[in-house]
């Protein structure tokens, strides 16, 4: 009972200090590409902070199970720079015995990663696609700012206008300009507003100037107007593409099994049994020398949850691409963690025993 609680206790202590550490950095970094992606208008400003909410959601699986498994690796290489684990050991607690504790603090942490994987990923996912997929859909004249310059979203049109007061929809000193392959066209006004007709919207301009060039010919034309009423958004059917396989929910993935369904249904299993397995491998790597003041068993922990992750992304590409089956990719790329994590554990156990059989066995007499 002693031995549990001791070990848990120092797990969840440097678990939570992990986690509000990788929290701080990973949210920093996404808070700067968020507003990289508002500045270059790929998202709208006032959907920053919902953005940055979905995409912290999305990550949040990796960041709790690299939290796990530092923290395992720190409390339990701690343990070793003591001396503490050397009192354990001559007590007859092998480091296989560390597995029950370890996995007891960290199973409701496994429980959260299994729920944000297979429900909160995807949901995240959808809602991020309908922030950005409603942003470029918007009409052209609502990406005009008043006092500035901005085209439309195929780039055939500036529109450059005044705001008339608090009034929505009406402008002053409104300056258009229109290129094709076959014209390009000036129109000025000194005032605008939007109309809606039917399915479409319209830009209706009082006393203006429009003048027009026809690029074959080389003619120009320009007449002066009292009303001009010009449609700048058809209002067809805006589609969006298919759904990526990543917004859509586990439930649906499993009805549709195609390839690159299957493909996500790889990453999102790897990030539950890849949680699990760092774990295990958290606690073959905390082993340290204690004479010597160096923390290559992080270093090596890191690089190792690295290719891990990295050997997921991979599996999920074959598996997307039909090279792979799901199940032989989970199977092959999980099941040699786990039983790579229990070779180490036993290797740890037994080294000392390994390391001077040879020794006795040439010592022995004829």
């Amino acid at each position: 009972m002693l031995f549990d609680s001791t070990v848990r206790k120092e797990l969840a202590r440097s678990f939570g200090a992990t986690l509000v550490v990788i929290l701080t950095i990973v949210l920093t970094m996404m808070l700067i590409r968020t507003l990289g992606l508002a500045a270059s208008g790929s998202v709208a400003p006032q959907d920053v902070v919902l953005l940055l909410g979905y995409t912290a959601l999305g990550q949040l699986p990796m960041m709790l199970a690299l939290s796990l498994f530092i923290a395992t690796v720190l409390s339990l290489g701690r343990m070793y720079r003591d001396s503490e684990m050397a009192i354990w050991f001559s007590s007859g607690a092998g480091l296989a015995r560390f597995v029950r504790p370890v996995l007891r603090t960290g199973s409701p942490v496994l429980a959260v990663v299994a729920l944000l994987a297979l429900f909160v990923w995807p949901w995240g996912n959808q809602k991020t696609t309908e922030l950005r997929l409603r942003y470029e859909q918007r009409s052209d004249l609502m990406r005009v700012a008043p006092g500035s310059f901005q085209s439309s979203a195929d780039g055939s049109r500036v529109f450059f206008v005044e705001r008339e007061g608090d009034v929505a929809g009406a402008a002053r000193n409104v300056f258009l300009l229109g290129k094709s392959a076959e014209r390009e066209s000036v129109t000025t006004a000194r005032a605008g507003r939007l109309e809606t007709e039917g399915e479409d919207r319209l830009l209706v301009l009082d006393a203006g100037h429009r003048s027009e060039q026809n690029n074959e010919t080389g003619e120009h034309a320009r007449l002066s107007f009292e009303n001009l009423r010009m449609r700048v958004d058809a209002g067809k059917a805006r589609t969006a593409d298919a759904v990526p396989p990543k917004a859509l929910s586990t439930l649906a993935l499993l009805r549709e099994p195609l390839a690159r369904n299957h493909g996500e249904l790889t990453w999102r299993l790897g990030l539950l049994f890849g949680a699990a397995n760092l774990v295990l491998l958290g606690v073959g790597l905390a082993a340290s020398n204690p004479r010597r003041a160096s923390n290559w068993n992080l270093l090596f922990a890191l690089l190792a949850f690295v290719v891990y992750y990295n050997l997921i992304n991979l599996s999920q590409a074959w598996v997307g691409a039909g090279r792979v089956g799901l199940g032989v990719a989970v199977a092959s790329l999980h099941g040699a963690a786990f039983i790579t994590a229990l070779a180490l554990i036993w290797w740890r156990d037994h080294a000392t025993v390994l390391r001077w059989w040879p020794m006795r066995g040439a010592g022995a007499p004829a």
